[in-house]
């Protein structure tokens, strides 16, 4: 075990001289802790996506590291997220998922919430038939937002409220991408799925960032899209990933394909790209599908990836979305061995993080290199503050 708090100075050093993260970021409840704050609650989060909720009043509960959280449509076609609990004494406000006929009710004392979070009702607060009082003032007293954004169909927040806005932290990527800031449909029930991984999340983000390993542990895939057609991104704070020149569209039995999203240019002809927005979401783009992955830390050693997949059109063939579903699941479980596998070499106390191609890893080192330095700079405050 790695004495804390972990040794990062030779994780942020240049590629060809750099270590890894130390096992602890892999393993220890400690620094899981540490991270969760430094990496999770201050940056922008993938909690879900907007597709979760599609009908007016429709609620989910959710839990993000432990904080029951509540996804809602309200009235007005907002999606908005709330922290799950009653502001009188803290007991959980939805349980299941669910239509919101009238108002989100407590069924502890029956205090009620519209679906904007405000508080509407405070059965009996001043007594036996007394549904006010003075010490009550219920326009301070709604449910606590969460700040949210939407983007790519994906839901995210801010827990801490202390970055900046989504379209400033994110400009490069939104810039980037912007060709796609069209209308995305959700493929439906047929196009997510969950996977349960024994590892480290950020070991999700390490292999996806990454084309190093198509040759071995993606032998379909790089039989036509081969590692030398891949090429790297990097964005140093803010994310990285990989492209591939050759795309090769999914096809039927008649030849049909899904419909492309409109008004793109000719790169995307043949071009997709893979970024992992940091933290926690793995995107990427095609010209006639979309994907997100949200990674949910479940503790240091366990892992929930949520895969969904969107599509240019609200209507695609039924047949060809469900083969395009099992490809990338096919694909995807394809790492789970080699994650998994990782995460139990994170348990060999000598292993130094280890080293990168400098050729090749270039962005697993940039992430390794913005974990450190998100964590080295809570570290900071936390001892200035001391």
């Amino acid at each position: 075990m790695d004495r804390l708090p972990t040794d990062l100075s030779n994780v942020r050093r240049p590629i060809a001289e750099a270590n890894g993260l130390p096992n602890a970021h892999y393993t220890d409840a400690t620094v899981f802790e540490e991270e969760k704050h430094a990496l999770l609650y201050d940056g922008w989060s993938g909690l879900a996506v907007a597709a979760d909720v599609p009908e007016i009043g429709d609620a989910v509960p959710l839990s993000f590291l432990g904080m029951p959280l509540l996804l809602v449509r309200d009235r007005q076609n907002n999606v908005r997220v709330f922290q799950n609990i009653c502001r009188h004494r803290g007991m959980v406000l939805v349980t299941e998922p669910r239509r919101i006929e009238g108002a989100i009710r407590c069924p502890y004392h029956s205090w009620c919430y519209s679906t904007n979070g405000a508080l509407i009702s405070t059965p009996h607060v001043g007594g036996p038939g007394q549904n006010k009082h003075a010490g009550i003032d219920r326009d301070l007293l709604g449910l606590v937002e969460v700040r949210s954004h939407i983007w790519m169909g994906v839901v995210w927040i801010n827990i801490s409220g202390s970055a900046p806005d989504f379209e400033t932290a994110n400009a490069t990527l939104l810039q980037r991408w912007a060709e796609f800031d069209q209308p995305l449909y959700h493929g439906g029930t047929d196009s997510t799925f969950t996977l349960e991984v024994n590892c480290n999340w950020k070991l999700a983000v390490e292999n996806y960032c990454e084309s190093y390993h198509l040759p071995w542990v993606h032998p379909g895939l790089n039989s036509y899209s081969r590692l030398e057609d891949h090429y790297h991104i990097e964005e140093e704070e803010l994310f990285s990933g990989q492209g591939t020149r050759v795309y090769r569209q999914l096809k039927g039995d008649k030849g049909e394909v899904f419909p492309d999203f409109k008004g793109l240019s000719d790169k995307w002809d043949t071009a997709a790209e893979y970024i992992t927005a940091f933290p926690n979401v793995l995107l990427g783009v095609h010209r006639d599908h979309t994907y997100a992955i949200i990674l949910e830390p479940q503790g240091p050693e366990k892992t929930r990836e949520h895969v969904h997949l969107f599509y240019a059109t609200p209507a695609t063939d039924d047949a060809l979305r469900a083969r395009n579903t099992k490809q990338w699941k096919d694909i995807f479980v394809e790492d789970v061995f080699v994650v998994e596998g990782m995460q139990r070499g994170r348990h060999a106390v000598s292993f130094d993080g280890g080293r990168f191609s400098p050729a090749m890893d270039g962005p697993t080192h940039l992430f390794h290199a913005w974990v450190a330095g998100r964590v080295q700079q809570q570290r900071m405050v936390a001892q200035a503050a001391q």
